[in-house]
Order: C-alpha cells, then sequence, then structure tokens
C-alpha cells in the first residue's frame, strides 16, 4: 500500500513543539540524567556506515569505500567483535556503496543504492539481489511488522518489502525530505530526515507523529532503555531525545571531523561508524 503525504495539516500531528537544543547531558522530564561515555574506537575501515547484528553477538558494519553513490564494486562488510576487534575485514566484498544494514529470519539486507544485497548470516553466501526501480539512494533499513523497509534519501521515500515484491510505503517531498534513519519500534516505525532534522513516529497507515525536530542531518536512530531516544547526525553529532521530546546534545565532534553516521542501539550500548576518519566508536548510555 502506497501513502501520498501532499499536505501536512491532514496528515502530522505534534507530539510536543520542539525543545531549544541543550548541551552536555540532560535532565529528563523524570528526573534521570542521560549521558554517554566512551568505551572504545576501531580503525582499520574505509568510509563505514551501517551497522548490524552478527549471529553470535557481534557487528556487521558496511565499508562504502568510496563515493556514495557510485556503482564502483569497491564495497564490503567487515565483522567487528564487541571489544572492537575486526574479526573479519571482508566477509562479503564487491559491494557498491552499503549503508544501513539488518538482520531477519537468517538473512542481512543491505541498502545499496538502488537495491538491497542479501546474504546469508551465518555462511555469508549471496542470495541475491532485490532491485528497487525508481530509487536513486537507498539509505537505511529496519525490519517492521515482519516487513524490510528501506529509506531512499534523494526521492522522500520509504520502501516495503515483502519477500522479493517492493512498493512505495510512503512518500512526501514535503515532510520526509532527506529521509534517512529508519526503527521498527512495535506499531511504529521511527523515521529520521536530514532537511528538517526530525524524528518521527509513523504508525501503519502511514501517519506521522513528530517526536522533535532541529537536528539537521539526522542519521541513525536507537531506543533508550526506559523511554527516550539517540539519534545521531551525521556531520558529528549525538542527540538524546526524552519521550516527551526534549532535546539533548550529548556529543560534538564536528571541529574533528569526525562524521558521526548510523548509530545503533543494543541494551546500553550505542555503535556508531565514523565514515570520517574511518572508525567505529562505542559508546555506554549513563542514566
Amino acid at each position: 500500500m502506497r501513502f501520498f503525504l501532499a499536505f501536512a495539516a491532514a496528515t502530522v500531528t505534534n507530539a510536543c513543539a520542539a525543545e531549544p537544543i541543550e548541551e552536555a547531558a540532560e535532565t529528563a522530564s523524570d528526573g534521570a540524567s542521560v549521558s554517554i561515555e566512551k568505551l572504545w574506537v576501531a580503525d582499520g575501515f574505509t568510509d563505514p556506515e551501517g551497522v548490524a547484528l552478527t549471529p553470535d553477538g557481534n557487528y556487521f558494519i558496511s565499508n562504502v569505500a568510496g563515493d556514495s553513490a557510485d556503482a564502483d564494486g569497491e564495497g564490503w562488510i567487515s565483522i567487528l567483535s564487541t571489544e572492537g576487534e575486526i574479526l573479519n575485514e571482508k566477509w562479503a566484498d564487491g559491494l557498491d556503496a552499503p549503508k544501513g544494514m539488518t538482520a531477519h529470519d537468517g538473512t542481512l539486507y543491505v541498502a545499496d543504492i538502488d537495491r538491497i544485497r542479501r546474504y546469508d548470516v551465518a555462511t555469508g553466501e549471496n542470495l541475491g539481489d532485490i532491485v528497487v526501480d525508481g530509487s536513486v539512494f537507498l539509505n537505511d533499513v529496519t525490519v517492521w511488522r515482519d516487513n524490510i523497509m528501506v529509506s531512499d534519501s534523494r526521492t522522500a521515500r520509504i520502501y516495503s518489502v515483502d519477500g522479493d515484491a517492493v512498493e512505495v510505503w510512503l512518500e512526501s517531498e514535503e515532510m520526509i525530505a532527506g529521509v534517512n534513519g529508519l526503527l521498527g519500534d512495535g506499531d511504529r516505525l521511527l523515521i529520521s530526515t536530514m532537511s528538517t532534522g526530525s524524528l518521527f513516529a509513523a504508525d501503519e497507515t502511514g501517519m506521522l507523529t513528530t517526536i522533535a525536530t532541529g537536528m539537521i542531518d539526522a542519521d541513525g536512530i536507537g531506543l533508550v532503555e526506559g523511554g527516550g531516544y539517540t539519534v545521531s547526525a551525521w556531520r558529528g553529532d549525538i542527540f538524546h531525545v526524552s519521550a516527551d521530546g526534549v532535546v539533548a546534545k550529548l556529543q560534538d565532534t564536528r571541529a574533528e571531523e569526525i562524521l558521526q553516521n548510523d548509530l545503533t542501539v543494543y541494551g546500553d550500548t550505542i555503535i556508531v561508524p565514523n565514515w570520517n576518519p574511518g572508525t567505529v566508536t562505542a559508546w555506554r548510555i549513563k542514566q
């Protein structure tokens, strides 16, 4: 089913008014303080962008290895341990510009420009591509309602994939221009956008609720245990968003030119690929 959002007033509700972005740790409405501490930094990657869990609890890391929209066959996927050691530099290679990833029912799904690559998570066997007609810049991937959901940042579309069947699930230049991060969360699909830096929640009908905004170049989304979210902005920010929409900046590495790409949360651990300088950083959420 395709939802086309033409008029914001008809399709969007606001959970709360956006609050000014605060610096450093946030004190949420329940009084809990939220901050992050660095655990480790792993190097040896080339333009790393996406993260997914391996079957044994380590991390798949995608390496774009070149221009983000260049079909050059130079990209690959690495496996990184939970302690920050590269276990397999090129678990799968020959990709173009692999970005967001998710593992579901034994298959790793990888967004790669205009197609979704599929691999057996246990063996690395190539299971064939799903070409997404009309796509230009596929970016993030998540599982939601047992379907694979994929964002296209340059067409303001979210695709739904069921088996080999692909359809445009949501499309709106006005509301989700620069759509980037996706995260399935029960009956909601969480969506981040680069153009307005918004975090939305969508229901199964495509109705959008604004959770927070103002996080320009928003990228990865993570859930914080006990409530709230973490959101990265790829130019170098990590934010915390409380359940009631208060935004606090937890990290800013723009001056050091360290990018914060597809932030992903597992328990109390944040894993963030840093396209530049070619590292992956682990953080612990403290609250």
